[in-house]
Order: C-alpha cells, then structure tokens, then sequence
C-alpha cells in the first residue's frame, strides 16, 4: 500500500500536515480537526459550493478592472473559480456545515482551494502561495464578513428556484386531480363535523390554489436576498477594498449568475443584519404549515378503510404493521409531515440565532445556513416524493361518498332553498331519531321529487351553487 503523503503548510497557531493531493490549505485543516458537528459538508449541497466560488469570481473581476491584481493571478483564480462553478473541485470543499467563527473556515477553505489550483494552472505547486495565496490574492479587497453572507444568499436563490419548481410540479399534480374528481359529489366538514355537499375535485383545486399562494410569496421573499454587502469588509466600512469596489462587485455578480443584485446602501448596517433570512425563512414555515395540513387531510380523508371515512385511496407503498396483517399506512403523508415539523423547527432556530446577533456581527450565520440549505433540501424532496408516490395515485370511493352525502343531515343546508326551513327542521330531525337518511326522508314525504332532489344534488349545482334550481 503506497504511503500517504504531506505538505506542510503554517499559520498564526503553527504548522500542520496537509495531504498532498488536498487543493484546501493549512485554515481548512484545522476546521477538518476542529468541527464534527453535523457531519455534513459544503461539498454535500453542490449548490454552496458553485455559490461561492461565483462569489469569489465576481470579487476577483472587480479587483482586476480596480488594477489590484495582475492579469495573470487574476487569470488562473479566474480558471479555479470556473472549474468550481463547473462541478469541479468540489470534494475540497470540506468544512462541517455547523462551525465557530461566523464562517471564517468557509471562506479560507475557498481561498485556499482557489489559491492553490491558481498556483497549479501558473505552473507551480500547490502552497507555493508566493505567487497566488488565499489571503493575498483569493481574498483580496475582501473579509469573510461579507463573502460567506453574500454567498449564503446567492446558494438560497439558487435552491428557491428548485424549489419553486418542485412546489409547481406538486401544485399541478393536485390540479389534475381536482379535474379527475370534479364530478364526484361528498361532504364538506367543518370542524370535523358535516357541513354541506362539495366535490372531491373542488377539494383538490383547493389544495392546488392554496400551494399556488406559496409561489408569489416564497419569490417576494427570496427577492430580499438580492442585497449584498460586498466590499464593505470586516464590518462595513469597507477597509481594505479599493474605492467602488462595492457597486463593481454587485454587478460583475449580476452578470455571472443573471440575478439582479444590488450593494446595500448603508453596509455597516447590512453586515450584522439577517433580516432578509428570517422572511424568507417564514415563508418556508408557512409553505410547511400548509403543506403539513393538506397531508393531515389526505390522511383523514383515505382513514379506515372500513372504519373511517374511506374517501379516497391512497397508494400502498408498503406494509403498514409487523403484527397486524392487511395494515396499510398512508406512510407518504407521514413522512411529508415530519418535513414540515423540521422546517417549522429550523424557523425557531433561525429566529433565535438571527437575535444573537452583537454589535457589527451575527456570528450566528452558519446555523442559519444550515436550517435553511437543510429546509431548501429536505422540502424538494418531500414535494416530489409526495406527488410522485401520493398525489398521482390518489383515486376516490364515488359510490361510499355519495353514500355519506344521502346520509348526511349536512345535506339539509343544501335543501333549505327548496324545501324551506321548517321542513329542513322537521326532515334533520326525523333523520337524527330514525337514523334515517335525510335523502330517503325527503322522498318519502314527498316534499321534492327525486329528479329535483337529484338535480340539487348533482355535481353541477355543487360547482355552480350561484344557480337556483327551479
């Protein structure tokens, strides 16, 4: 077995072995030593890691038409960035996603990554940082101050945008069914209680428009993230940057990704502030709460089968019980509700790291980025689990509907334009003593007939309610 190999590579603490074959440097290192936290990296969400390296592309653009690198650096870090951007390199990036130091380690393992292929395609060897090096040059005119909150946002505008399209993807599996079911009549319920006749696919398109609502309000939200605060270095001020870096940046970002971003007017005030996280972090809360009841009642609605509502089936994905023969449990909803709890949880978090903010810092930010890369993650997932597993399977018990809605003292509502409201009193209240069906009552005291009963019960009247039957 060949012998593994190091570099040595030093820092403000000393020196440390490096694997030779490693493109991160002596910063990153120490992170690796120091932080086993989630156990999740940066090169796990390919996304953070393309983010970055746009970042550090943008920044290194700005500095070279600033004159503050030469051409050649700024060349081969431009070719670092663009091999990141392209998927490689990504293994390097290694950092656990939960750390100390307000992601100091996140943007030294970029610089040093960067740094380090720079001095490769210059025909040098890695850590021969005399003629590219992470903080020199990777990290000129720049702080983590103002890199890792500008990359956390760009790597949440990139994820919003799968996950608007996984959440339209859901949105139109509910709206086909809603179409699929729009003539098949059942009880609506308030308070789990019988309210009045409805349809099944009134029902869905229910949950499609709902969810729909989403999609404007996650995009106004996202809409936040496009202010950054680039160039305003440790803590605002801007020191160490070349003068207009701030502007030049923001746009030579807006060019390479094709967002609009814009410099924050005031930087000393944009540096510690997670204000935009914590909107956008509520609008996946609110998708969650939406998204957690519509599978509450998917669960209702398939409960039984034969000793609960039984509406509709979902499709059986796998046996529901070790002891009890025949189970099958709607495992789909269930596991799209435990989702949303998380991302409901994460909102907590987010809230409370977002106030622990001091002075002219939230070092906070590595806890935020975590909950919501893991909800921008986790909720695709359970989206496009749930429509493909769930939602396209759905079918619905007509005749066990009907059977509920003639038997339904709710029906009564439905009825009392037509039979008026001492009749309706009378009909509800045989029905309740008899146990009777109001359907039956009705024809047997021959206050409608049954093709006008049938008639103000049809589909068509459930979806045109606005039209009385004459």
């Amino acid at each position: 077995m060949e012998e593994k190999k190091f570099r040595i590579e030093s820092d403000l603490l000393g020196e440390l072995q490096i694997p030779e074959e490693a493109y991160y440097g002596v910063q990153t290192q120490r992170a690796i030593n120091n932080y086993h936290i989630s156990r999740k990296r940066m090169c796990d969400y390919p996304d953070y890691v393309t983010a970055i390296a746009y970042v550090k592309l943008a920044a290194l653009e700005t500095n070279r038409q600033l004159g503050e690198i030469s051409n050649e650096v700024a060349d081969a870090m431009a070719q670092a960035c663009r091999e990141i951007i392209g998927g490689k390199l990504h293994e390097n990036f290694v950092t656990d996603m939960v750390q100390g130091g307000a992601g100091t380690s996140v943007n030294m393992n970029a610089n040093e990554v960067i740094a380090n292929r720079a001095c490769e395609v210059m025909g040098h060897k890695k850590g021969e940082f005399q003629y590219c090096a992470p903080n020199d040059h990777a990290n000129c005119g720049q702080s983590t101050n103002d890199v890792y909150p500008t990359t956390i946002r760009l790597t949440l505008i990139l994820l919003n945008s799968k996950l608007i399209e996984s959440l339209n993807h859901l949105i139109n599996a509910f709206r086909k069914k809603g179409n699929e079911f729009k003539n098949i009549i059942k009880m609506g319920r308030t308070q789990l209680q019988d309210a009045v006749p409805m349809t099944s696919g009134q029902e869905f398109n229910a949950f499609a428009n709902t969810l729909e609502e989403e999609v404007a309000n996650l995009n106004r939200n996202a809409a936040l993230l496009h202010e950054i605060n680039m160039g305003g270095t440790a803590i605002g001020t801007g020191l160490n940057a070349a003068p207009g870096f701030p502007k030049i940046c923001a746009e030579k970002l807006s060019e390479l990704t094709g967002y609009q971003f814009v410099a924050g007017s005031d930087l000393v005030e944009a540096t510690p502030d997670t204000g935009a996280y914590v909107s956008y972090s509520s609008a996946l809360k609110r998708l969650a709460v939406k998204l957690s009841k519509i599978c509450n009642d998917l669960r209702l609605l398939a409960s039984g089968p034969r000793c609960g509502l039984n509406e509709i089936n979902l499709p059986p994905m796998a046996p529901g019980s070790s002891i009890m023969p025949g189970k099958v449990n709607p495992v789909i909803p269930e596991v799209t509700n435990q989702t949303c709890f998380k991302v409901i949880g994460n909102d907590t978090t987010i809230m409370i790291a977002a106030e622990a903010g001091q002075l002219q810092l939230n070092v906070m930010e590595p806890i935020i980025t975590e909950c919501l890369i893991e909800d921008l993650t986790w909720l695709p997932n359970a989206m496009d689990t749930l429509r493909e597993k769930c939602i396209d399977g759905i079918t619905v018990n007509k005749e066990r509907c009907l059977e509920m809605v003639k038997h339904s003292i709710g029906i009564v509502t439905a009825l009392n334009p037509y039979i008026g409201y001492k009749n309706s009193t009378k009909i509800a209240k045989e029905a309740l003593e008899t146990g009777g069906s109001v359907y039956d009552l009705v024809l047997k005291h021959n206050i409608l007939s049954k093709e006008k009963l049938d008639a103000i019960l049809s589909p068509e009247h459930m979806l045109h309610s606005e039209e009385h039957i004459k």
